[in-house]
């Protein structure tokens, strides 16, 4: 596990961003460094594979993924999430952010399985704790965070947008989300979990889970998986509309109510954290947990053909 920890930790220096890994930001404390002289009310930045935008004037930031073709959570792209979610958290112009896609019709497929599938063993250790710190820096952010999906969301996506204050979907019979793990033979770990069950309750988490479902868009809304459901070209106003309301309560006030909702969740995964990742790397390795997951990925290639 350690070596583990020290690839990744190099991945993100050669990035040219260095952040605490041990635990997330302490809810509450000014952490931000002092803001400068600002020349623009907009800002951006961009990777290979997520686009920032900071709108100065609102403190309020956009993040894109623009990963194709369906966002999913590659080793390289949780990466770049956390370094963009740090540049954030350490700009005290940017007090709420918007996160969205620019692939039409999903808003993320979720994680990559072919990090999975064929690797070794320290490689799914690499690639696991990159998801656990994409979670602890999203779900115990200090900035008010709302989910404009603009797609399809299944697995790691549901994940995601699970993590925000606020989530709201685009109006699409096509669309769907969900945590759909079980479906592909695979497990949901706690956090995953445990996210849910705050979102949708017990009994409602339980079922879906266990059958794998992904959602429509209206039954995602009326289980609470999604706050709001909107047509795609009211998405972006709504969302924005949605950050400011938030960001009109006090700061300090906002973030200590959000640490003592989500701080227990947070230190459950802490404290099993390394745990966590045996876990997944013992099931992963498994021929017949491999195996599944060559049928699905033999399934989908036969589709795009």
């Amino acid at each position: 596990m350690a070596a583990a920890t020290v690839t990744l930790a190099r991945r993100i220096a050669r990035s040219g961003v260095l952040f605490p890994r041990s635990s997330p930001q302490v809810w509450g404390q000014a952490s931000r460094q002092p803001p400068g002289l600002l020349s623009t009310q907009h800002r951006a930045f961009s990777n290979k594979k997520i686009l920032v935008e900071l709108d100065t004037s609102s403190g309020v930031a956009t993040m894109k993924f623009k990963s194709p073709p369906v966002n999913s959570l590659s080793l390289d792209f949780l990466t770049e999430f956390c370094i963009s979610l740090e540049k954030l958290e350490n700009d005290r112009a940017c007090r709420g952010l918007i996160i969205t896609s620019t692939i039409p019709r999903v808003f993320s497929s979720g994680l990559d399985i072919m990090e999975m599938c064929g690797k070794s063993t320290e490689h799914y250790a690499e690639f696991w704790r990159a998801v656990q710190e994409m979670w602890l820096r999203l779900y115990g952010s200090n900035m008010v965070t709302v989910a404009a999906i603009n797609g399809s969301s299944p697995a790691g996506g549901c994940l995601i947008a699970l993590s925000c204050d606020y989530r709201i979907m685009v109006e699409n019979p096509k669309y769907v989300i969900g945590l759909n793990e079980a479906q592909l033979g695979i497990v949901a770990p706690f956090w995953f979990k445990d996210t849910f069950v705050n979102a949708v309750g017990h009994r409602v988490a339980e079922r879906s889970l266990q059958l794998g479902l992904l959602h429509s868009v209206p039954e995602a809304h009326q289980i609470g998986l999604v706050d709001e459901v909107v047509p795609e070209e009211k998405l972006q106003d709504k969302a924005v509309a949605v950050v400011a309301q938030w960001l009109a309560l006090p700061d300090h006030a906002r973030q200590l109510t959000k640490s003592m909702m989500r701080k227990a969740v947070l230190d459950h995964m802490l404290a099993h954290r390394e745990e966590d990742i045996q876990n997944f790397v013992n099931f992963i390795s498994k021929d017949s947990i491999q195996k599944s997951l060559s049928m699905y990925m033999e399934m989908l290639k036969k589709k795009k053909s």
